[in-house]
């Protein structure tokens, strides 16, 4: 009888409470009762306009910015990944590894004429360059050039003085930046700290020997691509386009 009773103050409590327009889950753990039994109990209070749209309101900041919305869900997914793959790399890296590391980053994002330089906007990315010249080829620091390539909006020297904190460049190695024309449209990326292009003066058989060290990798797959472009050479034959703008 007593439990009876029990049960029957709580459908009350929780009539009254969804008739106030909380939730299934905010009642069942102010009651200590499953939603499923909410849901047997409440399926005829009808809710106002007003409290349904607030209710929806709140289930979608839910699932977009609580605990378990999905973005939080797949950060804590990538953050497992990250830390497992890091157990797959050995944490002391071998000079060659180190070495072909700073090739593959040059191939990428490095000057393939003239001078033996690199341009970025990611500072892990630019101290690994200029620590990477400074283990493989003995090159200091304060040897090496820099120029910017900025927004109007910015500071051009304490750019400089962020570059040169990280680098550990001088400011006066930092040669004349380049500022940005103004430009309305809409910019996906912030280049907070602008971009840096670190230059080694007198470098062009420098740059000849990292070239070496790339024939090196790539010699399995040279003839292959040699073979391809041969076929279609004549991709090469067309004409640049005029610029009539």
């Amino acid at each position: 009888m007593a439990k009876s009773k029990e049960y029957n103050l709580l459908k009350i409590e929780a009539t009254k409470l969804r008739k106030l327009g909380l939730s299934y889950g905010n009642i069942s753990k102010k009651l200590k009762v499953a939603k499923s039994t909410l849901s047997l109990w409440l399926k005829d209070v009808e809710l106002t306009a007003t409290q349904k749209k607030e209710l929806y309101t709140k289930q979608a900041f839910a699932l977009n910015l609580g605990p378990n919305s999905q973005k939080n869900r797949r950060q804590r997914e990538v953050e497992a990944i990250v830390k497992e793959a890091a157990k797959e790399v050995d944490s002391i890296v071998s000079l060659d590894v180190y070495r072909f590391f700073g090739v593959a980053l040059y191939w990428a994002e490095g000057s393939k004429k003239m001078m033996f330089n690199m341009t970025n906007s990611d500072p892990n990315l630019v101290l690994f360059w200029v620590r990477w010249l400074d283990k493989i080829f003995k090159i200091k620091p304060k040897t090496l050039k820099a120029r910017l390539n900025i927004y109007p909006q910015q500071s051009e020297q304490q750019l400089k003085e962020f570059w040169s904190e990280l680098t550990g460049m001088p400011t006066d190695n930092f040669g004349k930046s380049y500022i940005k024309p103004v430009n309305k449209n809409y910019k996906k990326n912030n280049l907070y700290y602008g971009t840096i292009r670190i230059e080694v003066p007198k470098s062009t058989d420098l740059r000849y020997r990292v070239y070496g060290w790339l024939k090196v990798i790539m010699k399995d797959i040279a003839p292959e691509v040699t073979k391809v472009e041969q076929k279609w050479e004549k991709l090469r034959n067309n004409s640049r386009p005029i610029n009539l703008v």
